[in-house]
């Protein structure tokens, strides 16, 4: 099995398009076809269903797709390796995190980093705290930040920081001037909230089953942007993290109330890794003013 062969299949397995593949690669799609088609031969199986929209893996494309993706990432930390060697400051870090914290510390953190460390490139994906936990498992993650995240024996948290949740109103709103409110209260009211992969939704569903409460939640989606744009408009109620939204918070916009209710209060977030899987030296830089700097800013908060 050639390496180039493996690229060509890992690239259409990504992209879902064997004509996206070959733009990506820059060679023709007749050439990606090729490769597929030899790789197929060579392992006696079927890698893709083929349809007009593109390609799809089939259970023995998904096995190969997830041992060469693994082969990739450990090319590309042997490259790291070979740069720290050399006294080099190159590489390449995957941090996958929760959406809200995107538009809160991160562009501020990554901007101090890219001053240090100018040459070492990043790839970020928000997700839900579910799906951050795959990306550590199956190594596509380097670094996951996760809200109220179960705890798995492969998964090594760094830090991890009360993050109460608070309920967002718009300054309008008929609780805008209150210093805290009950779930009871926070029920009766249009609610627009995440969808059960994120753990800001698994905790809240939790809490309203632990009090037998009949919740009115009329939007539902997987983004957490607009969740507070909903709040925003007056007529909805969403749930965040106050640190998630510090900027909304100071120009006025929104309104964070604490939520009365044990479970709410003491959730956190964390940082984390995988147990056994060695971070890059740009990785294990980054992992550090990233710990240093969140913490202060808790420290700040209080």
């Amino acid at each position: 099995m050639r390496f180039l062969t493996l690229r060509y299949f890992n690239a259409v397995a990504r992209l879902g398009s064997i004509r996206k593949a070959a733009d990506r690669l820059h060679v023709a799609p007749s050439a990606v076809s090729r490769q597929i088609a030899q790789l197929e031969h060579e392992l006696d199986t079927v890698l893709f269903e083929r349809s007009k929209s593109g390609v799809r893996l089939t259970a023995a494309g998904e096995v190969l797709a997830r041992h060469s993706h693994r082969v990739f990432r450990d090319i590309d930390r042997a490259r790291s390796g070979i740069d720290d060697l050399r006294g080099l400051r190159r590489g390449e870090v995957s941090l996958w995190v929760i959406e809200g914290f995107v538009r809160g510390l991160l562009p501020s953190i990554l901007a101090e980093f890219q001053i240090r460390y100018p040459a070492v490139a990043f790839k970020v994906q928000t997700a839900s705290t579910d799906r951050i936990i795959e990306a550590l498992l199956e190594d596509e993650a380097d670094i996951g930040i996760t809200f109220n995240a179960a705890r798995r024996a492969e998964i090594e948290t760094i830090a991890e920081f009360p993050e109460p949740i608070s309920c967002l109103v718009a300054p309008g709103h008929k609780y805008a001037d209150r210093k805290q409110l009950t779930l009871e209260e926070l029920c009766k009211e249009p609610l627009a909230l995440p969808d059960h992969s994120f753990g800001l939704r698994q905790s809240f569903e939790r809490t309203v089953a632990k009090h037998k409460l009949a919740p009115k939640i009329l939007v539902t989606t997987n983004s957490l942007e607009l969740t507070t744009t909903m709040a925003a408009t007056g007529q909805f109620i969403a749930f965040k993290p106050a640190l998630a939204v510090v900027s909304d918070l100071e120009a006025g916009h929104l309104r964070a109330i604490p939520v009365a209710d044990q479970e709410l209060a003491s959730a956190r977030s964390s940082i984390n890794v995988h147990r056994d899987r060695p971070l890059s030296h740009a990785a294990q830089e980054f992992l550090k003013l990233l710990t240093v700097t969140i913490r202060a800013a808790k420290e700040r908060s209080k």
